[in-house]
């Protein structure tokens, strides 16, 4: 399920992406189903699906109940995704953190920039060039969690605006968590990530992850 609510910034790029996972889903053998509508994290609900994708969500976008169904689901075992403004998302929901990894601290204007490939067995890097060049919108964050496996960092020497301490700047992960699987990258923010071959496939790597495949 691919939930893309948003009680802040709306990214332009949201329905390219829907229809790129969709597409993703058509072409790999799994069913995509989306919604911005909240009301559907219930337990019965969720359980039907083996991960749950934010897609540029951003601020507030669920209530304690509809929370505590989706920590419930986590610890079932099932998967999470998060991309681009998903680490933008319930800052003051302490779990969340946890799950997706980091928050959001500001970004620079979107330039292109090398992502530094740290991590060539996972499914979503597994393919990818040492030194990853595009251009995208390239967050940094705060708040980190302690057990994140890095996947690949940015060079900040390549762009400018970067905040993090040389060599530390982390683009993308993935970690357990709680019983479940999550991965998140910071890609996404532009139309055209949805139609890069290697982001679409990164994206694929870390969905199929998170479904436990």
């Amino acid at each position: 399920m691919v939930f893309y609510k948003t009680g802040g910034y709306y990214h332009p790029s949201i329905p390219v992406g829907l229809r790129a996972i969709q597409q993703l889903g058509r072409d790999n053998g799994f069913r995509v189903d989306t919604t911005n509508a909240a009301p559907r994290f219930r337990l019965d609900t969720l359980r039907k699906y083996k991960a749950v994708v934010f897609l540029s969500t951003t601020q507030e976008v669920l209530n304690p109940a509809q929370q505590s169904a989706f920590e419930q689901y986590i610890r079932l075992g099932r998967g999470f995704v998060g991309v681009h403004a998903a680490t933008d998302t319930e800052y003051d929901w302490p779990w969340y953190n946890g799950l997706v990894g980091a928050y959001f601290n500001g970004h620079p204007a979107i330039q292109q920039a090398t992502v530094q490939v740290t991590d060539n067995v996972h499914a979503s890097t597994s393919f990818l060039p040492a030194r990853w060049v595009r251009t995208d919108e390239w967050y940094n964050f705060q708040r980190l969690a302690p057990d994140l496996r890095i996947l690949a960092t940015l060079d900040e020497t390549t762009y400018t605006g970067g905040t993090h301490s040389p060599g530390t700047h982390p683009i993308a992960w993935y970690h357990t968590y709680e019983g479940g699987r999550a991965f998140y990258t910071a890609g996404g923010h532009t139309d055209d990530s949805f139609r890069e071959p290697l982001f679409l496939r990164h994206l694929l790597g870390g969905i199929t992850y998170a479904m436990g495949e």
